[in-house]
């Protein structure tokens, strides 16, 4: 793989709407072999790709490097602004640095991504599995949660798989044997097979409720009960950076409880390493 050619097709995609525009043509060959585009993808294929490429890649940057490089591309959902300036400006506010800073930051996080790929084909260390499907409903003044997780194996002999929201103590409904913050599944799966636990326990209190996916996930359906007396102003966090989750300069989707006091929220293919959830100010 060519990586000043890469590089240079990666400053290209950077601008105007990165990927949140029609980027089928602004993907140059040596981007399509990294990752691993075909001839027969359409547009809605080739940018998922690219977006699941470049946010792999930018899992292994450090935290400005990787915020940077998200902001540069319009893979954070907040920084998807139409000029590729307005995106550098909206990362220096969120690092509290200039935007000439961030640019030179970006220009660094480009070089990393290449060699990065240069050094690791599309398709070296695929994910062992995806979840299609998550479902998470919280009784906040109960401490009680309910996680149904659907899954698919990527590869063969797989059997363990982490809960979304770290648990203090609780049991498995079905689909498997709960293991500290894990599910052990009676049986290893094939590759290709799916399954589905699902498991209730009780947490910390806390002011937030975060799903950080390592892998690909299709759906998650986030439920929340307040209760009726006083409900708070409950924020969704969308593609959020971790810092996101307690920075109160986070400018996510205000939730509206309705009248029994809750909230739901459903977020579609995510992107692993970035938060997903609601985060809430405290009651009085």
């Amino acid at each position: 793989m060519e990586r000043t050619e890469l590089v240079r097709e990666l400053k290209t995609l950077r601008k105007g709407r990165g990927l949140a525009g029609r980027i089928e043509d602004r993907v140059g060959p040596v981007l399509r072999s990294a990752c691993a585009i075909s001839e027969n993808d359409g547009w809605v294929a080739i940018r998922a790709k690219v977006t699941g490429r470049l946010s792999e890649l930018s899992s292994q940057l450090p935290e400005d490097l990787r915020l940077a490089a998200l902001a540069a591309f319009a893979i954070t959902p907040e920084a998807r602004q139409p000029l590729y300036q307005e995106r550098v400006r909206w990362a220096a506010s969120r690092v509290d640095r200039d935007p000439r800073t961030v640019r030179r930051r970006v220009d660094e996080a480009i070089d990393l991504l290449a060699e990065l790929a240069s050094g690791e084909p599309a398709g070296s260390s695929p994910d062992r599995w995806h979840t299609t499907a998550l479902t998470v409903a919280v009784v906040l003044e109960e401490r009680r949660v309910f996680e149904q997780h659907r899954v698919k194996a990527e590869e063969d002999g797989l059997r363990s798989f982490d809960l979304a929201v770290p648990a203090a103590e609780g049991s498995v409904l079905y689909g498997g044997t709960l293991r500290e913050s894990s599910v052990e599944l009676p049986g290893p799966l094939s590759r290709g097979e799916s399954w589905e636990f699902a498991a209730v326990f009780t947490v910390e209190p806390a002011e937030n409720v975060v799903y950080v996916p390592r892998h690909r996930c299709e759906v998650f359906d986030l439920r929340l009960k307040f209760g009726t007396r006083n409900p708070p102003e409950v924020l969704a966090l969308d593609g959020a950076f971790k810092r996101d989750i307690t920075d109160p300069r986070y400018r996510g989707r205000p939730l509206q409880p309705n009248a029994a006091g809750e909230v739901h929220v459903r977020f579609r293919h995510l992107t692993p390493g970035l938060a997903y959830g609601a985060r809430w100010a405290s009651r009085s």
